[in-house]
């Protein structure tokens, strides 16, 4: 009983608001907003009607459902590798920070897509150039987390460690890194919700193929439940890309219950 009026309780509104959408668009009879059944039915038609053999995939799945989720997925790594490994070097170093500050805070405050159109010419259409899009652009907020919560370090453990005479490597993977750890996790689910919308926003100028790519070609082509399928399809992705994270995160941080509850139910 408590299982399924936690259930109503989470996703009572997501369901009124389907439902009243359903209806809604069928009473407008509107060509620009299909319901959601046909757009379901789109999808399926268009990703998922594929032989057994290839899990139901059809063609266009694999040239852009995958497609999509290679570049996501290798331009976020890169960006938490760059981000985690720069933000320790700063966060470590005041003289550095206060270097590198001005530079990283003019850098942070260009908006990624404007700079689409040079990325392609520099590096002409293709993934390389997305991934270099995806990169730049997440790549701020994992970067200023990992400065921050390691600058806020318990000066008590730096001191110990001092004394100690522990080695740099071992203080700073056995003791830096696990006291920033919830304060990077925030960096990180702020990149990866902005992963995919510069995904999106590459693939619609840049690309011959992927998600962005697909909602470009099916808005000119005027086939609208399709187009819609593909938001819809961008909006699951991001909350199944989000609950996978809050599952890493919570484990990550299960041995420190008091901040795992503070970042996750912040």
């Amino acid at each position: 009983m408590i299982k399924m009026r936690g259930f109503l309780q989470r996703w009572v509104v997501f369901i009124g608001a389907i439902v009243a959408w359903e209806l809604l668009t069928r009473a407008a009879q509107s060509p620009f907003f299909p319901p959601p059944t046909t757009i379901v039915g789109t999808a399926a038609e268009k990703w998922f009607s594929g032989p057994a053999s290839s899990l139901f995939l059809t063609d266009e799945a694999f040239s852009d459902l995958l497609a999509s989720l290679g570049r996501i997925a290798a331009g976020w790594l890169i960006a938490v590798v760059l981000g985690v490994a720069l933000g320790t070097l700063l966060g470590r170093s005041r003289t550095a920070l206060d270097y590198f500050g001005p530079l990283m805070a003019f850098m942070r405050a260009i908006p990624p897509p404007v700079l689409v159109p040079v990325f392609l010419v520099l590096l002409g259409i293709g993934t390389q150039m997305q991934i270099t899009v995806i990169v730049f652009g997440v790549m701020w907020p994992i970067l200023l987390n990992t400065v921050d919560g390691v600058r806020s370090v318990d000066q008590v453990k730096v001191d110990t460690a001092r004394s100690f005479r522990i080695p740099r490597a071992h203080w700073i993977f056995g003791v830096v890194l696990p006291a920033a750890t919830p304060k990077i996790f925030a960096g990180l689910r702020v990149s990866l919700s902005l992963a995919l919308v510069l995904m999106v926003v590459s693939e619609l100028v840049g690309s011959t193929n992927g998600i962005g790519y697909r909602l470009m070609f099916d808005q000119r082509q005027f086939d609208f439940p399709a187009m819609w399928a593909g938001i819809v399809l961008l909006g699951i992705l991001g909350y199944l890309l989000n609950t996978l994270l809050l599952v890493v995160e919570r484990r990550a941080l299960s041995w420190q219950p008091s901040q795992a509850h503070q970042v996750v139910g912040g």
